[in-house]
């Protein structure tokens, strides 16, 4: 019997994605506070990344370097360099705004501003340029489903956003925050003001949009780092301990300094 192998065997073996952001040898400076010591990662791209680490070891710092929110903080230095999509964002020649709209945020506690839900959304669409009516109600639907909230407050959009619950406000602030059309969403411990049964919705939630997003998380919330995240970064006194698959992190880490983290024998 003859057997006859594909012509190009080749393709049969998966292609490498390209990392979304890549950092080569990033350093990160308060002042005389080394806060951030030569870290280099890269973050694939329509995945979930989750970092953590104790209270104090670089995280969210690191992640507000990923969209330059450390700029308006006075004497910082960086060193290094972060490329999104092959791009430097600390080049000269970097545009900080698109960078923003490219790269969007969300917070620890959610921030809506003190007018209607349907404001909180129309209102970074206008400073943006858009002013068609029709179009900006089409986005603002389309974010709220994207949040999956569009059905708790399709008929209450003129209300105040602060009325809303908690967990409601979180969505809101992500809905605002998916309205602008980032590729890369950044969450600094979105869940740690909710209940749980908030927190499992915004879980499900961060699971479904990264179909769409490259999304990179803060959480001190180890069990929700292993079950929402493709990828786990551990960080400890500013440098990356150890990176990679989340199920090789916590089952199987290299590291002693995260297995110790992980059974719970410091932090």
């Amino acid at each position: 019997m003859v057997i006859t192998l594909p012509e190009r065997v080749e393709s049969m073996t998966p292609m490498k994605k390209t990392p979304k952001v890549v950092v080569e040898n990033l350093n990160f400076y308060y002042g005389k506070l080394h806060a951030l010591k030569n870290i280099s990662i890269e973050i694939e791209q329509k995945e979930v990344t989750a970092l953590i680490g104790p209270s104090g070891c670089g995280k969210s710092t690191f992640l507000r370097c990923l969209n330059r929110m450390n700029d308006i903080i006075p004497g910082i230095r960086v060193e290094g360099r972060i490329l999104i999509d092959g791009c430097d964002i600390y080049s000269r020649k970097a545009d900080v705004i698109q960078l923003r709209r490219k790269v969007g945020m969300v917070f620890q506690k959610p921030n809506p501003f003190p007018t209607s839900i349907y404001k909180n959304i129309a209102y970074g669409l206008k400073i943006g340029g858009q002013h068609s009516k029709s179009e900006i109600e089409g986005i603002v639907e389309e974010a709220l489903k994207g949040a999956a909230l569009w059905n708790e407050v399709k008929d209450i959009l003129h209300k105040n956003a602060t009325a809303l619950s908690i967990g409601q406000q979180q969505r809101l602030c992500i809905a605002r925050c998916l309205a602008i059309k980032p590729e890369i969403v950044l969450m600094d411990e979105p869940t740690s003001a909710l209940d749980p049964i908030s927190t499992c919705k915004v879980e499900e939630l961060i699971l479904d949009l990264k179909s769409n997003y490259t999304i990179v998380i803060v959480t001190h919330n180890m069990q929700q780092a292993a079950r929402i995240s493709d990828r786990t970064g551990f960080f400890l006194l500013g440098e990356l301990i150890e990176y990679g698959e989340t199920k090789k992190i916590f089952t199987n880490p290299c590291d002693k300094r995260t297995e110790d983290y992980i059974t719970g024998r410091f932090g």
